[in-house]
């Protein structure tokens, strides 16, 4: 193992999007303990501080790589198509206008009936995204600039989701 390699690397996984979960957790548990600065006591300072850092760097990569959304955006920027989250807000119109709508929706939703149509809305939008990246990156003829674009759609969903969540709190509070 290095420090240098990257996640799917240090994890010993094939770099795609599609990750099996529970082959991930299991890695991470294998990893974690051998790694873990416990098992270093007595070794000196030195082995001491390179055990935390061995520990924090496979913490960091399997905290990537069990987040689907994170997943995408790492892997995006292995394969040459960063995100740039912060400089680069392109989106296509069509989805600037499906955004549009859910607003005028979640702004007029006023029973849970009409915030459950939207948010199950929201979540189908979310799950072909979500196809899209993996597709995207995955399959040999796929387009990681496709991909990443499909990623920072996904951004804005995972924060229009939370903004259903407090408008549904706001109308219903507990």
């Amino acid at each position: 193992m290095q420090l240098s390699s990257n996640d799917f690397e240090l994890f010993g996984l094939p770099v795609r999007y599609q990750v099996e979960r529970t082959d991930l957790d299991a890695r991470w548990k294998r990893l974690a303990a051998q790694v873990h600065p416990d098992r270093h006591v007595g070794q000196g300072a030195a082995t001491q501080a390179q055990a935390m850092q061995w520990a924090l760097r496979v913490n960091e990569a399997y905290r990537r790589l069990r987040d689907p959304l994170a997943r995408g955006a790492y892997l995006c920027e292995l394969r040459g198509a960063p995100i740039q989250a912060e400089s680069n807000t392109h989106m296509c119109m069509a989805f600037l206008g499906e955004q549009m709508e859910w607003r005028e929706c979640l702004d007029e939703a006023e029973d849970e009936a009409g915030i459950d149509a939207l948010q199950a809305r929201v979540h189908r939008r979310q799950r072909g995204l979500f196809d899209t990246v993996a597709r995207e990156l995955d399959s040999p003829d796929g387009c990681p600039n496709q991909a990443a674009q499909a990623v920072r759609s996904l951004m804005f969903v995972a924060r229009f989701l939370k903004d259903i969540e407090r408008r549904r709190d706001a109308l219903f509070p507990i």
